[in-house]
């Protein structure tokens, strides 16, 4: 896998979460609806059939192309073909194409080690993202030819549901045709192929459909890759690398043990990642079989009911999460990684690097972002994946110059992010991060664009109104070290920030459906980078700074009581009942403006006393 992209984040409800364990529920028993022994079932025709329902009659294809980045550097300059090729970032090969790696290069291999390894390698500079991300697209538009359910996953793979054209070339299918079916490509465990049994028939006909898509991408993109083809998510991501370069691999249920088995510890299982794994390890789990034999009811008390079933059934091979097709994406980011910056000057270099490039990606996309989020990476000899970050919306007039390549955009977006920064780090302190990096996301069409930042809290939610009519907002923050134990989800994930609309007294009902991410120095499965789809206003880590101004985060109770004084010494507002003031005072300044004319114009219950 290169160096990931990721996936939009997707709010649901604890009903949506209870739902889906029911539906499992369901789909399992549908699955062992039949007694033992008894006969199959037969679909008109005479071809056998699965139970209904049950997702070992689907047929998912994980495709994963073959170093991805040094592909599309080939592709560019034919003459690298045949030369052993590394794609540099900062100090490290993140990629090399076959060449290098029969010469003793591998991933991730620092460059002075690479070539000492490999005197005659030839590196390119890959830090400029924009030709893999042009190319990843038109994999991905190239797939959705074959069938319209397709998962983006990174740059380099995707997950394609052929389950409906199967049964659609199943049906165009004689009976004396199925005698001469064979599978295209690999069968995992050399397991033999029954012809009577219809999920080996499904999943044969998958291996050629995942076979002509393979011809596809070489023929019109000139790029390979290897695919696997079977039952769910999991079997297809794990089958897929059996057997590389540009090959392809088909696993029969009856050997889905036998991979699931072969995986040397827990945290090979996708879905499983370094905090997850950090806790499972601490309950002295490590293999997949520890795992599956594990008392149920001390997981469940370690991660809660869901994680813990969702997890050990993941052990044993298990996985109904669906296809989900990404659409566009719902952010842009770019991040740059580095051993060490450590002043506001190099900060703010470094911002403006990142959000130029974001710029110009907006203006090609035509969509407008309506909150900006900055992470950041502090120095760890311990944790190398902890973030922290802090997002705001976009006020209106800015959003109206982006993505028009005006760059009098600029200034302000930048002094919006280092207010962003200063919220998070203390600079009158010496501070070391190692990676930066910005995300313009809650992005909308022209047509949707219409409302400014003051319909976020215009907007009633639901939830937002108590006993009193007044709204109070709770405030969660993004950290990455956050490891609740009812936080966690089916796949290892960054929790992400919200402002959440609770009722005054009450505690919050914590709607987080987390999602996949795919941090660029993090190679996790279903991992964030490339999206959030809620209308999140900003997030905040209370920490014990209160230095900061109230101009694009949260600052604390005696931040916050210094600068009302200061703002109320010319006049004091008396505000609508639905409106917090501790709120109000935390927005960035040309918020607070734009709602107060806004009020002003629409008449609202609110007025100013001069002093």
């Amino acid at each position: 896998m290169e160096k990931p992209a990721a996936e939009p984040e997707e709010e649901a409800g604890c009903d949506k979460e209870e739902d889906a364990a029911k539906a499992m529920e369901r789909a399992e028993a549908g699955e062992a609806g039949r007694p033992p022994g008894a006969p199959e079932p037969e679909e008109p025709g005479g071809l056998p059939c699965s139970p209904e329902g049950g997702s070992s009659s689907r047929v998912i294809v994980h495709v994963d192309l073959d170093c991805f980045y040094a592909q599309v550097e080939m592709i560019s300059n034919p003459g690298l073909k045949d030369k052993p090729l590394g794609v540099q970032q900062k100090y490290l090969v993140v990629t090399c194409n076959y060449e290098a790696r029969k010469l003793g290069v591998k991933k991730l291999m620092n460059v002075r080690d690479a070539k000492e390894k490999c005197p005659q390698l030839v590196l390119v500079n890959g830090e400029d993202l924009t030709r893999y991300r042009e190319m990843s697209y038109k994999v991905t538009e190239l797939l959705e030819e074959f069938s319209p359910v397709v998962e983006r996953l990174g740059f380099d793979e995707n997950f394609v549901d052929l389950t409906e054209m199967v049964e659609k070339r199943l049906q165009q299918l004689q009976s004396d045709d199925l005698s001469a079916l064979t599978v295209s490509g690999h069968v995992y465990n050399d397991q033999s192929v029954n012809l009577h049994d219809i999920l080996h028939i499904r999943l044969l006909v998958g291996s050629q459909i995942a076979a002509e898509m393979r011809e596809a991408m070489c023929n019109h993109l000139g790029l390979t890759g290897c695919a696997g083809v079977a039952s769910n998510k999991l079997l297809a991501k794990l089958v897929s690398g059996a057997f590389k370069p540009n090959q392809q691999t088909v696993l029969l249920p009856e050997s889905s043990q036998v991979l699931i088995q072969s995986l040397n510890h827990v945290k090979e299982i996708p879905g499983i990642g370094y905090k997850t794994t950090k806790r499972l390890e601490a309950l002295g789990i490590r293999s997949v079989h520890d795992l599956q034999t594990f008392p149920s009811k001390i997981l469940e008390k370690e991660f809660g009911i869901l994680v813990a079933r969702r997890i050990q059934k993941l052990s044993f091979g298990e996985d109904h999460s669906p296809v989900t097709p990404s659409g566009p994406p719902q952010s842009f980011s770019e991040e740059d990684s580095f051993k060490k910056c450590s002043s506001e000057v190099e900060v703010k270099n470094k911002i403006e690097e990142l959000l130029a490039s974001l710029l110009n990606r907006v203006c090609q996309d035509g969509r407008k972002p309506h909150t900006v989020r900055l992470a950041i990476r502090r120095y760890s000899s311990e944790n190398h994946w902890g973030r922290e970050s802090r997002q705001c919306p976009i006020p209106s007039h800015v959003i109206q110059k982006l993505g028009t390549g005006n760059r009098d955009v600029m200034t302000p977006m930048v002094d919006i992010l280092m207010k962003l920064f200063q919220n998070m780090v203390n600079v009158k302190m010496p501070f070391h991060l190692t990676l930066l990096s910005v995300c313009l996301c809650n992005l909308k069409a022209l047509n949707t664009a219409k409302k400014g930042t003051i319909d976020y809290y215009l907007t009633p939610s639901l939830s937002a109104t108590s006993r009193s009519g007044k709204c109070s907002f709770k405030m969660k923050h993004s950290n990455m070290e956050d490891s609740s134990k009812d936080k966690e989800a089916n796949w290892d994930f960054l929790p992400s920030g919200r402002i959440e609309s609770t009722r005054t007294g009450e505690a919050p009902i914590d709607t987080t459906n987390f999602s996949k991410e795919k941090d660029t120095d993090k190679f996790r499965l279903w991992s964030l980078t490339e999206d959030l789809k809620s209308e999140q206003l900003f997030s905040t880590n209370r920490t014990t700074d209160s230095h900061k101004e109230p101009i694009a985060t949260v600052s604390h109770d005696k931040g916050l009581t210094e600068n009302r004084e200061q703002d109320s010494t010319d006049e004091k507002i008396t505000f609508p009942s639905d409106i917090d003031p501790e709120v109000f005072y935390e927005l960035p300044e040309e918020v607070q403006k734009e709602l107060l004319a806004h009020w002003k114009r629409t008449g609202s219950d609110f007025h100013t006393v001069q002093k």
